[in-house]
């Protein structure tokens, strides 16, 4: 649909806790640049504007990629997806991904493959907004992940999380803001949670558990708790804490002008963990100076 988006989304920390992964397919491209101005026309068309985000996190470096790809490259099926050289594919109980991209802004060759092997995947989407034009599906939330690069020369095992997101309208039409959490308990539960801004209607929130046999049950929604804005872009991080518990950034893995990844660690009595925390601004991403340093970012090679 014209304006509309799909993405799945992959993330993952080593076993030791040393290293990170995280990989975005898109197709509609929600923070392209090129696709905000194409969005202006009727008809657009959303595979014109693909890509795949693929990033790793180590000891104290990060390789980042995300070029925008057009129509001409994209390929996809049930099965498989191309995009430009990358591709995923099904294969068996797991998901493949083969990366074979450019970083950027110092361009270095980022090739590798990730195996996801897929505990119990969910087959239920959620919807985000009250208008049903936004939905969240949690596909795999207890998964195991293999990864082995060639460049960088690294390879790791560690637990991992797939999920897809999908819509019929631009995103920032559809929000003004959200954060979203994925937690690995000591109860061996992935714990999800969603606070969204509507830009109409009520605000969203959601809170699951699933375990790795492929239950799910609604949890309490916990207490909203601010956290330090990011380092450099002040951006705004909140979270959702569950009672009796404290939570801290351990590491921030992204900090844009209307974006952030963190990790954090949240402690509950003896117990600590870690998760994965994501906030978007999307009132930021709407504004001119914004849009004007995102192709430095993300660079656009398309047929």
């Amino acid at each position: 649909m014209a304006g509309g988006y799909r993405w799945w989304y992959i993330d993952a920390l080593s076993d030791d806790g040393k290293y990170g992964l995280t990989l975005i397919a898109f197709i509609g491209s929600v923070f392209s640049p090129y696709y905000f101005r194409a969005r202006r026309q009727p008809t657009v068309n959303p595979e014109n504007h693909c890509s795949l985000n693929a990033i790793l996190y180590g000891p104290g470096s990060k390789h980042w990629a995300l070029t925008e790809r057009g129509h001409g490259d994209l390929q996809r099926s049930a099965a498989q997806m191309q995009v430009g050289p990358s591709s995923l594919r099904y294969q068996g109980d797991s998901l493949i991904v083969d990366v074979e991209e450019w970083t950027v802004p110092l361009p270095r060759r980022l090739r590798g493959q990730v195996r996801v092997v897929l505990r119990n995947p969910q087959s239920a989407a959620y919807g985000l907004d009250p208008a049903g034009q936004h939905f969240w599906q949690p596909v795999a939330p207890c998964a195991e992940v293999e990864v082995e690069f060639e460049k960088p020369g690294v390879s790791w095992r560690g637990e991992g999380y797939v999920d897809a997101n999908w819509g019929s309208e631009p995103l920032e039409d559809g929000f003004s803001y959200w954060h979203w959490c994925r937690a690995a308990a000591p109860n061996k539960e992935t714990v999800v949670r969603y606070e969204a801004w509507p830009r109409s209607g009520d605000k969203t929130l959601l809170s699951l558990g699933f375990d790795e046999q492929g239950g799910v049950r609604a949890l309490d929604n916990g207490e909203a708790q601010p956290l330090a804005s990011t380092p450099v872009w002040r951006m705004r991080r909140d979270a959702r804490v569950p009672a009796h518990s404290d939570v801290s950034v351990t590491r921030t893995y992204e900090d844009t002008p209307f974006y952030s990844r963190s990790l954090l660690q949240y402690a509950t009595g003896t117990e600590k963990y870690w998760a994965m925390h994501e906030s978007l601004d999307l009132d930021r991403f709407r504004r001119p100076w914004v849009q004007f340093l995102l192709p430095f970012r993300m660079p656009r090679v398309a047929r």
